[in-house]
């Protein structure tokens, strides 16, 4: 993807810097607004933390995303916390730090009081810091405090400057605090922002000498840069504690504005190359979209550093298309812009070279033309005779000479174009030939443009020949990457063979002798099928061409079988045929009188058992009247009935194994209880006899 990168050193600040490397990223676009505006949601009308509302916020400001959600309730909730953190008489120093940065993004209502009080606290805090964090937290504090309009000197900006330069490594990494063993790359990025702020806050001339030996260790810190092989630049940590790692989109963000920050204050120069500029614009916009806020905010506030600042300020350069139509005659055009997509600075934009696939010089140095309107530079390639196919553009691009000590520009930049267009199709047929002397058997045309149905017959002693021609549209010859042509069997084996170019002709003979084997000897209808293809075709086809009726001889005993076919999944796992299923015919029923008179004759039992008891002269009179045999003989009758209820039930939805579980449980009760009444009224009746 990379043709080449040569860069040449030179002084950032002091001229634009030549450097030549491909066009592999753009700026900033519409695309990242949309992904931010879904991901940076509020929930409940709350990001969260106040530093995760910061970043959401802050990240949503950079882009200019409009608000798909309540802003104002967003605000009012926010704001509430904000104040509420600042009128906290202990101090935390890093929820005062993000409070602070969100009221810079919405500019919530604050009592001057309450920002004097915090003030007077930070500075108090300063005195006694030690660590990086410290100081980092309370100046960047006090410096937004004084945004605000308040009234904020810090005292002994020397010493305070001092205190926090003792932190720094010699190879311009920073340590945390004193008592740390380890330096960070990240941290040197928190201690150049700060230093940045003690600048801002200074009442009194900083001693320029400690400023000095600060850009000194900055070179030193980009000594240890990396890089990809896309020729994108990044920091990462190293020898660091695994439990503190910190990623390179982290850190490098971290060094970006602490570098940004400390050149605005400083007001001088920092020999860091131009090259190197462009690269770290390169990692951020390399990232693609974040898949975090965090991470939104790492990259967005970065290149929200690169697009305002004194110093450095780069350029990218992006093709708004890479694929060109000559049909509709597509001017060539270039966008310069800012990382964030903002107009650049007046430039010269020069084609310098256009080559061709073979590498033939095809234009050179040709202006292009700068459209206000859309803020292009463009050319009229369609003008040029430009033959249709793929081309490898370099351009140059210069600043004018007040820009060329804050911009920063890609001088030489390689890029490719897909120049398309219609290939017209003539002179084509399909013929039969006969083996012996090649006459032709028959001849049809063809029209490749529209749908074909033509038919063929053929045996294995003749031949199928298809030929036709490929222009471009200025009438050269086109030779297209894909020309197959595939005979397709009605059993579904496929054969593939590749069309090559013989003068101006593409043109192909099937020799059937020759190819029996690889037909595997099939028999009967084949589709036959064209298939025309190119990055720079815009009329590429398949389509079917027609159908052949190939007779071959029988295939030997040792020749090779086709290969099995791909089972469809539909056919195994798709839905299957319905069964219908066949019930056995009902059987016929007697006439309704024979069933009402068998009914009669199951009843007769019934009947003659009421009889036999009348004629035993069945009664109650033994009935026991004492309560507890009383009690019995209804439990003992009520059980019998239950017997023959259990009985009905049985013949009407129970099944056998239910009614004996049933019957055994009632028939224990029945036992007990038929005992004691039965045992009653022999014990009755023994005393009536006795008496």
């Amino acid at each position: 993807m990379m043709a080449g990168i040569h860069l040449l050193f030179v002084l950032l600040i002091s001229i634009a810097v030549p450097i030549t490397r491909v066009a592999s990223v753009g700026p900033i676009t519409d695309i990242y607004r949309s992904a931010a505006a879904s991901l940076l949601v509020p929930k409940d009308n709350s990001f969260g933390s106040l530093e995760e509302s910061y970043e959401a916020l802050r990240t949503l400001e950079i882009l200019g995303v409009e608000k798909n959600f309540d802003l104002a309730a967003v605000a009012h909730s926010t704001c509430h916390a904000v104040v509420e953190k600042l009128k906290v008489p202990s101090l935390d120093l890093k929820d005062v730090f993000f409070a602070l940065n969100v009221n810079d993004v919405l500019g919530c209502k604050l009592h001057s009081h309450v920002l004097k009080d915090n003030a007077s606290k930070l500075l108090k805090v300063i005195k006694d810091a030690t660590s990086l964090l410290e100081f980092y937290y309370s100046i960047g504090s006090l410096v937004l405090i004084k945004k605000q309009g308040s009234h904020v000197v810090l005292p002994d900006v020397n010493g305070v400057f001092h205190s926090i330069k003792t932190l720094s490594q010699s190879d311009g990494r920073w340590r945390y605090d004193s008592n740390s063993a380890e330096s960070s790359t990240q941290a040197a990025g928190l201690a150049l922002k700060t230093l940045a702020g003690v600048l801002l806050l200074a009442n009194d001339e900083v001693d320029q000498s400690m400023v000095g030996i600060v850009k000194n260790d900055i070179v030193k810190l980009f000594d240890s840069i990396k890089s990809y092989d896309d020729g994108s630049l990044y920091f990462d940590e190293i020898h660091t504690d695994v439990n503190k790692y910190q990623d390179p989109l982290s850190t490098t963000a971290s060094v970006v504005q602490g570098l940004i920050a400390f050149s605005d204050a400083s007001h001088g120069r920092i020999n860091i190359e131009g090259d190197t500029v462009l690269g770290l614009a390169k990692f951020f916009l390399s990232i693609g979209i974040p898949g975090s806020s965090k991470d939104f905010f790492y990259q967005v506030e970065s290149l929200s550093c690169f697009e305002k600042n004194s110093a450095f300020i780069p350029l990218v350069f992006s093709l708004p298309s890479s694929v060109l139509s000559s049909s509709t005659k597509d001017l060539l055009k270039v966008r310069v812009t800012t990382v964030l997509g903002s107009v650049a600075p007046s430039l010269t934009v020069i084609l310098k070279q256009c080559l061709s696939s073979n590498s033939k010089r095809v234009l050179e140095n040709q202006n292009l033309q700068f459209d206000p309107e859309t803020s292009t530079y463009f050319l009229d390639i369609a003008s040029k005779n430009i033959d249709i196919g793929k081309y490898s553009l370099n351009f140059e691009i210069s600043l004018r000479d007040e820009h060329a000590n804050v911009y920063v520009v890609e001088s030489r930049i390689h890029t490719s174009i897909y120049y398309t267009g219609f290939v017209k199709i003539d002179d084509a047929e399909m013929s039969v030939l006969d083996a012996d002397v090649e006459t032709v058997d028959s001849v049809k045309k063809l029209d490749l443009m529209r749908e074909n149905s033509l038919s063929f017959s053929a045996n294995h002693l003749q031949k199928l020949l298809i030929s036709f021609k490929l222009t471009t549209p200025s009438g050269k010859s086109f030779k297209p990457q894909q020309v197959f042509l595939k005979l397709i069997h009605e059993t579904n084996v496929n054969h593939i063979f590749v069309l090559e170019n013989s003068g101006k002709k593409f043109k192909k003979l099937f020799d059937f002798l020759g190819l029996v084997d690889k037909l595997y000897y099939l028999s009967g209808k084949y589709i036959i099928q064209l298939t025309i293809g190119d990055a720079v075709m815009e009329n590429s086809f398949l389509q079917n061409l027609g159908h052949l009726e190939l007779d071959l001889p029988e295939a030997p005993e040792k020749a090779t079988h086709p290969p099995l076919q791909p089972v469809d999944p539909a056919s195994r796992f798709g839905p299957q045929s319905e069964i219908s299923h066949i019930f056995r015919i009902a059987e016929k029923l007697p006439p309704k009188e024979v069933s009402l008179v068998f009914l009669c004759i199951t009843l007769l039992p019934l009947i003659g058992f009421a009889i036999g008891l009348v004629l035993l002269g069945v009664n109650l009179k033994n009935f026991p009247s004492s309560s507890l045999p009383l009690i019995f003989a209804i439990l003992f009758h009520a059980g019998i009935a239950a017997v023959l209820l259990l009985y009905a039930l049985f013949w009407l939805k129970l099944d056998l194994f239910t009614t004996l579980k049933y019957a055994g449980g009632l028939g224990v009760f029945l036992v007990v209880v038929g005992h004691v009444t039965l045992s009653h009224l022999a014990s009755v009746t023994t005393k009536l006899k006795s008496s």
